[in-house]
């Protein structure tokens, strides 16, 4: 057996990774049964995922795919209070929604959901066209959806287009970290900023997180290639929180072309390489993102599920 390579220095020694696939992943696809949704947020609990988000509390002519959320949250409590023996409901497993107004809120709480996101975006022409709303009004909806739910639930509100816009091409960091603020100051109690439709590069990243600071998340789609490369170089100056889908599915209608999230496994296989606690099971996982394919129809994007883990070998 050969010695594992020595961390890389400058790494974080662990990241937080909130899972989107059942969410972001699932939205874009054909609509689900709610036991299938239920079963592929147990095989990630399964793997070692700890922060899932599980469905949104949109509108279901809306959104089809996103349709029962409150059934997919049940079964899914249902399920992990049964793999504790009744005792509990998935001991350290948060379960978050995704909420655009007070409505949702209201029922995603009633659900029993663990925290919400909400997103506000950062080009005004994308805002239009994916909420119908002015990046005014949205935020409004942040100090809205806090008032209605008190301080009984984290909200963290997501930046879209932080690294640019479809629409309006490159934004100005400063103006983007200016948001975010706006969103912290009406209730958001954290901030991930999203690569929506995979603008971003390493020195795009940087200029934002020069802006923003470190302690936020990072959502990043891989529409150009760069959603691995652009998690590592925002590791080395200090984010520790990023969003990820089993099999690298996703991707915003709203923008032509646009890529799927950074694949969950491909991050967790760069990070057991380099010496990165997840918590998760890479083997489990990719075992996940197989039932993924077989979920969805289709050959899912994640590099690392079509090639396998650099550990697998091939004979002669």
């Amino acid at each position: 057996m050969t010695t594992p390579p020595a961390p890389v220095p400058g790494l974080p020694d662990r990241l937080t990774i909130r899972e989107v696939g059942p969410r972001d992943g699932l939205q874009p696809e054909r609509p689900q049964p709610v036991e299938r949704r239920v079963d592929l947020v147990r095989s990630l609990v399964g793997a070692g995922v700890s922060t899932i988000e599980v469905a949104a509390f949109v509108s279901p002519r809306a959104v089809p795919a996103m349709a029962e959320a409150s059934a997919v949250v049940a079964g899914v409590r249902d399920a992990l209070a049964a793999a504790t023996g009744g005792g509990g409901t998935g001991g350290d497993v948060t379960l978050v929604a995704l909420v655009p107004n007070v409505r949702g809120a209201r029922m995603a709480a009633e659900s029993g959901v663990d925290a919400l996101t909400l997103t506000v975006s950062a080009s005004e022409a994308y805002s239009q066209r994916n909420v119908h709303m002015s990046v005014d009004e949205s935020l409004a909806q942040v100090e809205a959806v806090r008032d209605a739910v008190g301080d009984a639930l984290p909200l963290d509100t997501v930046v879209s287009c932080a690294f640019g816009s479809p629409y309006e091409g490159d934004l100005e960091p400063a103006d983007v970290a200016a948001l975010g603020r706006r969103a912290l100051a009406a209730g958001s109690t954290s901030l991930t900023y999203a690569d929506t439709t995979g603008m971003a590069t390493p020195a795009r990243v940087a200029a934002v997180l020069g802006e923003t600071g470190t302690d936020v998340g990072l959502h990043m789609h891989d529409t150009r290639g760069t959603a691995l490369v652009n998690v590592y170089a925002a590791m080395q100056l200090g984010v520790r929180r990023f969003d990820t889908a089993v099999g690298g599915l996703g991707g915003s209608p709203f923008a032509a072309g646009a890529g799927g999230n950074l694949a969950t496994e491909d991050l967790v296989h760069l990070c057991d390489d380099v010496g990165v606690e997840t918590g998760i099971d890479l083997a489990a996982l990719l075992a996940v993102s197989a039932q993924v394919a077989e979920l969805v129809g289709h050959a899912v994007p994640s590099r690392v599920a079509a090639a396998g883990p650099r550990s697998r070998l091939h004979p002669g």
